[in-house]
């Protein structure tokens, strides 16, 4: 399928973004091609990375667990390789991360919570299931964690939804295919 967005250059990009692309490069290396995206707007990079990198009460391994079921329930293949990549930094196994993105981690009683919880909130469209929150407050989580998880949610839902609109290539490795998909 064709697509009517290009990447956007360092030289066509505002003064602010470019500012942002010279830091993302001296700290991941490169700019990835989705945050690139968000330059065509003059704020939104800038915007996006405030959000994605704002105080958390949810650790980077429960962020992490969250961007991959929700890339996962969204079919985001650039959040998905993007996911991948950064779970594997943070030292998830590669059977770990195909478990997660189906909405489950059953070797780790917390993260399978929030994992089966993240799942039912994002397929559902925000609705959930009583068992579902008692399941995720048993493991200690509480409502500030919560509130943590739908703005982690949103983050994800706003980079895949600009992914699949756009449909710019993928600068990260491909996330293995699901032998099944998630019901």
């Amino acid at each position: 399928m064709a697509t009517h967005f290009n990447v956007p250059t360092t030289e066509e990009v505002s003064e602010g973004n470019k500012a942002i692309f010279s830091n993302l490069e001296k700290g991941l290396g490169f700019v990835p091609n989705l945050y690139a995206t968000f330059a065509y707007n003059d704020t939104a990079l800038g915007d996006y990375l405030t959000l994605q990198n704002r105080k958390s009460t949810l650790t980077a391994k429960e962020r992490e667990v969250i961007n991959l079921v929700v890339s996962q329930v969204n079919e985001c293949n650039y959040c998905l390789a993007a996911h991948t990549a950064l779970a594997k930094n943070l030292k998830f196994s590669d059977e770990e991360i195909l478990s997660i993105r189906t909405g489950e981690l059953p070797g780790n009683q917390k993260l399978n919570a929030l994992a089966g919880l993240v799942k039912e909130i994002a397929r559902n469209r925000g609705t959930v299931s009583e068992d579902k929150l008692d399941a995720f407050f048993a493991e200690g989580y509480t409502k500030a964690n919560l509130v943590d998880v739908i703005i982690v949610i949103g983050d994800k839902i706003i980079s895949n939804y600009l992914h699949k609109t756009t449909r710019v290539p993928v600068d990260f490795p491909a996330a293995p295919a699901l032998e099944t998909q998630p019901a």
